[in-house]
Parts: C-alpha cells; structure tokens; sequence
C-alpha cells in the first residue's frame, strides 16, 4: 500500500509538473515576441514615478539615466517620502538642471495608510500625464527605449496595463545566484499566465498603468494597511486577460540592486511573500498547483528511490531515477530558453539545484511570511 501511494504521488506530480514547465512556462520559454510599430500620433505623455525613502546616492544615478530615454514625450516624478538623507537639497539641484524632473515632498504619512502606497497616490495624484510608468529608486532602464517599449500596448494597443519584467544585477556567490533564479521563476509565473490571458500579478520595478484607471477604482481600497502589494494586489484585483499586456523585451527591462545580506533579502522576500495571502483563490491556486506538485514529485521521487535502494530493485530505481533526471533536463531548457526571451542573457547556474532547493524556499519562507504581521516597507 505504502509503494503505491508513493508511485500515485510522483505520477501526479509528474503530471502536473509536465503541463505547468511545458505547456503553461513554455508560453513564455517559447514565445515570439511581435516587434512593435511605434506611431508617432500616438507618442502620449508618461509621467515615470519613483517614490524614495532616504535614496540620496541611487537617485544621483537614476536621475541622469532616466533622461537619457528615447522618447519624446515624458516626465519625471520623485516622491521624497519623510527622507532624513541629503534626497531633497539632490532633487532641487537636479530640478535645475531637468525642467522635466518634478517632485512632491512627504513629512509625515497617516496612521491608517501604509507609507508606500500613500506615496504612490500622492505621485499619481499630482502627475501631469495619464500615463504612469513606475520603477524603484535603485533600478535603472536597460535602455534607452524603456520607456517607449514599456508604454506601447498603454499608448498604442489601448491596455490598462503592461506588465514588465524587472532584474537584479548579478555578482559572485550562492545568494546572488540564487536571487537570479527566483527572479527569473517568478517572472514565470507572472509572464506565462499573462500571456495566457490571466493575468495575476506584477512588480512595481517595472510596472506601466492609467492613472485614470487608478483613480477610477480608488486603487487601494481595501488593502491600505497592508504593507507591500502596492503592486502586485493592484494588478491581481483588476487586471484581465483583455486590459493587460505582457512586455517581453529586454530593451523594455529594469535592472535592480540585489541584497547583499541573507537577512536583508530575508526581510525583503517576506515582504513580497506576505502580499500572496491577499491573492484572488484563483490565482493563488495557479502558485498552488506547481508549489504543491513540485513537493509531491520530490518527496515521493525520493521516497521511491530509498524504497527500491534499500530493496534492491534496481531497474525500477534507474526508471525513477531516470524520471528524475529527465525532469531536471526539461527544467533547465526551459529556464534556458525562458531567460533569453525576458532577459536576453543566460540562466542562472545550477538550475537543477536550485529547483530542488525551491522546495523549501517556497514552503518555509512562505508559510513564515503568510502568518506574518510585522511586515515593514522603510
């Protein structure tokens, strides 16, 4: 009875695994990204929004970065919220030097609101455009045709949403690797089922919207309190197959700061694990069924592989093993493929490993940040 739940597990996670890395992650691993026609009647005015917290020395890059941008039309937006660092005298000399810098100052943020998304709202608010074209203080485009690529299915294709991909710059060592990985599979997640019609979420890095679509539906009611989720429970509550737009582009990327400490990525990653609990049902279950797949082919492939060890039934123990191995082999194609069409580079290295230790990433740090209460933005 034991043996045969073993091999019920791992065949339906098997299966389950087959049609999430092939059919569902092979809409973003395979995919032929259409080239854009830019048309210049409809080059619309976007304001580029940033809110910064004591930002002083990502600014002074950002900044000059921002208007090295090919496009024609647009503004920037700083919202310097409660910043004790040199943020603000920064911003005044730089408004000097670009007339199309603007900013708004925070002195204090309301009990009943989080700190980011008051910032958020208060930059939306006072734009000039309609729209609103959001990224982090320490990102900086890939290109200079961020802004026109980000903004095309907004300007031109008339989507309320376009969803872009935002990565980390890499360096040496296992964190840095890993945080590679776990970029690049969350980007999976959110880029497959978008191009399948069915949106779910976005990062506020790289993330294009109306903003009278955003003052329409009053775009944080209802989580206000909630820390975090200023973007991807926006996106979650009102994207659809019909309003929203993948961009696929690696011209059309940000490019982060990773964390260099396992305790600040820590604190980070629970931040963005927590805002998961607010999910749609649906949408949670679409993490749900490749988390819980995954966990079923592991434990019970490895399950099967002590039982046929220790009995010596080798033949069944290189089938499983070769079901294993044959898995790792399409997890790396697919990551492979998956990172030349979002990032233009190659994958992480040590995929493989990194997927099995996925495992307990997701299950430990995701149960621990699902319960948490004491999640801080700055």
């Amino acid at each position: 009875m034991g043996l045969f739940l073993l091999w019920f597990f791992f065949g339906i996670g098997i299966l389950i695994q087959v049609i999430y890395l092939i059919v569902i992650f092979g809409r973003t691993a395979f995919s032929k990204p259409k080239k854009a026609q830019s048309d210049p009647q409809k080059e619309e005015g976007v304001t580029v929004l940033i809110s910064a917290h004591n930002e002083f020395q990502n600014l002074k890059t950002l900044i000059p970065r921002l208007f090295e941008q090919d496009y024609p039309n647009f503004d920037v937006m700083i919202v310097n919220d409660r910043s004790t660092d040199r943020t603000k005298r920064l911003l005044e000399e730089m408004m000097n030097i670009y007339p199309r810098l603007r900013s708004v100052t925070i002195k204090y943020t309301p009990s009943h609101v989080t700190a980011k998304k008051f910032a958020i709202t208060l930059g939306i608010k006072v734009s000039k455009n309609d729209i609103i074209l959001l990224t982090d203080a320490d990102c900086v485009p890939n290109s200079d045709q961020w802004i026109r690529k980000m903004t095309t299915p907004v300007r031109q294709e008339g989507k309320t949403f376009a969803i872009g991909f935002s990565g980390y710059e890499k360096a040496k060592g296992f964190l840095n690797n890993w945080i590679q990985f776990e970029t690049l599979m969350t980007a999976l997640y959110y880029m497959s089922f978008g191009l399948w019609k069915a949106p779910f979420m976005g990062v506020g890095r790289n993330l294009c919207y109306r903003k009278n679509f955003f003052m329409e539906v009053k775009a944080f009611r209802g989580f206000w309190h909630i820390n975090g989720g200023d973007d991807d429970l926006f996106v979650n509550q009102y994207a659809t197959g019909k309003n929203t737009a993948i961009v696929l582009d690696p011209e059309a990327n940000t490019t982060s700061k990773p964390k260099n400490t396992y305790k600040e990525y820590l604190v980070q990653k629970k931040r963005h694990l927590h805002a998961g609990r607010y999910y749609r049902s649906g949408d949670k279950q679409k993490i749900g069924f490749f988390s819980f797949s995954h966990a079923l082919f592991w434990i019970a492939g490895i399950g099967l592989l002590f039982y046929f060890g220790i009995d010596q039934s080798w033949e069944q123990f290189l089938i499983v093993f070769g079901i294993i191995l044959l898995r790792s082999v399409i997890v790396v194609s697919i990551f492979a493929s998956a990172s030349k069409k979002i990032q233009g580079t190659q994958s992480p290295k040590n995929t493989w490993i990194h997927d099995f230790l996925y495992l307990g990433y997701f299950w430990v740090l995701g149960t621990i940040s699902h319960q948490a209460k004491d999640i801080q933005w700055k």
